[in-house]
Order: C-alpha cells, then structure tokens, then sequence
C-alpha cells in the first residue's frame, strides 16, 4: 500500500520510517521539498521511501497521515490539496499545541471544538480518523516499549476509515482489543486535551515511554 505522510519532523519521520519497515511505499511531504531533512530519511529509510512536497505526498498515498504541527495543520493540508485527499483515510495524529515558551502546554482550539473537526470540516470528502496523539511517536510506532495492556483511542465518522485505520495499527503492533473507538470525530476534543496531563505525567517520571491503560471492572 502506498502512504503520504505530511511532516517531516520527529512524527513524521518516526511513523514513515515504520510504514517502510512493514513493507509499505511511503512519500514523505514538506513545505520545502529536497531539504536536509528529508533527504537524510529517506536514505535511511531505505527502499520504498521517497521525499516530496504535501501535494506530492498526499497525491501519491491511498491514505495520508497528517504529521505536521497541529497549529499548521489546516494550512499544511490546504497546500497538500483538498483533490488529493478527497475519498481517501486521513490519519490525523497532530495536536494543535501552541509554544508559549513556559513549561505549560496550551491548545489554540480546545473546549467546543478541536483540529480534528476543523479538518473534517474543512475537507468534508476526506475520511477523518483522529488516532495516535495521545502517546509519543516510538510508543505510536512500537507499542511493546511499554508494559501492559495500555491502549491507542481513536475516532471519527466514517466507520470503515476506523476500520481500515485499526488494521494500520494492528500492524504497528496494537492489537485490535486494545484499540478503543471513542465514537464520532468530536471525541478528539478529549483526546487532544490529554496533552495537558500527557506533559505533566512525562515532567514528573522523567520519560515519554508511558501510555494510558484502562483498568475496568472485575468480572463478577
């Protein structure tokens, strides 16, 4: 299968790098195509992993993943092309988190809304799912870094968007049970807002290798 993935930072890197590894062909778009950046991935990627611009990338992909800074986002996509993603599984797993320059995170849409709904709304023929955003990218990439049955959230409209984006992640190595559906594309106001407790967890144990699990109720 083939995947753009928009971003070429830590995300975006991380999660092309894996796409390529399970035997995925992967373009990697950018704001400014042929950098330093982008070249280094691929040569380290290796075979399958091509470098572009966010048309580029997002044309070539049977699905694209949004990978790039959550405050650019919607204008990253734009660039990327409405054409391009029009039917097509958009991965969304950015946060639209704001450098305020301290060591408290803020979100530049939050409460009534999130950039997983912008985006659905802004490209109503793509297929939102919001997923991977509530971990650090090699916990996204390797779930086995972490102990326990700790779990991946993701939601939106299209059923089969969900579907097809639990099989990506099953082969990430999340087992289809500890991916939880949370329902339409407004629960990413919720997951998007775990970076306020995300950031403080990772200040105070010293480490982004953690992830939430869901401890339930006993059998009677």
């Amino acid at each position: 299968m083939r995947f753009g993935v928009l971003g070429t930072g830590m995300v975006g890197t991380t999660i092309g790098a894996r796409l390529v590894g399970v035997g995925h062909e992967v373009r990697l778009g950018s704001r400014s195509p042929g950098g330093d950046r982008a070249a280094a991935w691929v040569a380290e990627a290796g075979e399958g992993a091509r470098e572009g611009s966010l048309a580029d990338a997002a044309a070539f992909g049977d699905a694209v993943l949004n990978c790039t800074a959550g405050t650019g986002s919607i204008e990253a996509l734009r660039a990327a092309g409405a054409e391009n993603l029009a039917g097509k599984l958009l991965i969304d797993v950015a946060n639209p988190l704001e450098h305020s320059g301290d060591s408290h995170p803020r979100l530049s849409v939050c409460n009534d809304d999130s950039l997983g709904e912008r985006i659905q709304r802004e490209f109503p023929r793509a297929r939102v799912v919001k997923a991977l955003n509530t971990m650090n990218c090699s916990v996204m990439v390797d779930p086995a870094l972490v102990d326990g049955d700790h779990v991946a959230f993701l939601c939106g409209e299209d059923r089969s968007a969900k579907v097809a984006a639990t099989g990506l992640l099953g082969e990430f190595g999340w087992p289809a049970e500890r991916v939880i559906d949370l329902g339409g594309i407004s629960a990413a106001r919720a997951t998007e807002a775990t970076i306020f407790l995300w950031v403080r967890i990772a200040q105070v144990v010293g480490s982004y290798r953690f992830n939430f699990e869901i401890a339930r109720q006993a059998s009677d």
